[in-house]
């Protein structure tokens, strides 16, 4: 399965949760629809991750707070291709996406380039 296929699978679809507005994948799901229009934040994340659950919450506070940024969250560890698509190595690790680019990228738990970068990003990204 080339990158190119696996890229469509995983841009193909998207659940939202509806108990807070952070999106998360599940099977091969994606980013085709929001990225040419949005700032697209995929949280890489695994739930045996401590500084995972530590910046969880505070993305679910900036996705209440930015409705004009998708937030997607991928269990890097039920989405092992997606991972490798974006080269993940450590988590969590926040892509962030324009028109469907890499714009930044945050390995580790740091709120405030989170803050940052969102700030920054969302601005570039606006409609």
């Amino acid at each position: 399965m080339g990158v190119a296929h696996i890229r469509t699978r995983i841009r193909a679809a998207v659940l939202f949760s509806f108990l807070m507005p952070v999106v998360k994948m599940w099977g091969m799901n994606s980013t085709k629809y929001f990225s040419v229009i949005f700032l697209v934040v995929i949280d890489f994340t695994a739930s045996w991750c401590p500084p995972c659950r530590f910046i969880a919450p505070i993305l679910a506070e900036h996705a209440k707070q930015m409705l004009h940024v998708i937030f997607l969250k991928v269990d890097v560890d039920e989405l092992k291709e997606a991972a490798e698509l974006y080269s993940v190595e450590a988590m969590p690790t926040l892509v962030f996406l324009v028109g469907g680019v890499e714009v930044h990228r945050i390995v580790g738990a740091n709120k405030d380039e989170l803050k940052n970068a969102l700030d920054k990003h969302a601005v570039q990204a606006s409609p």
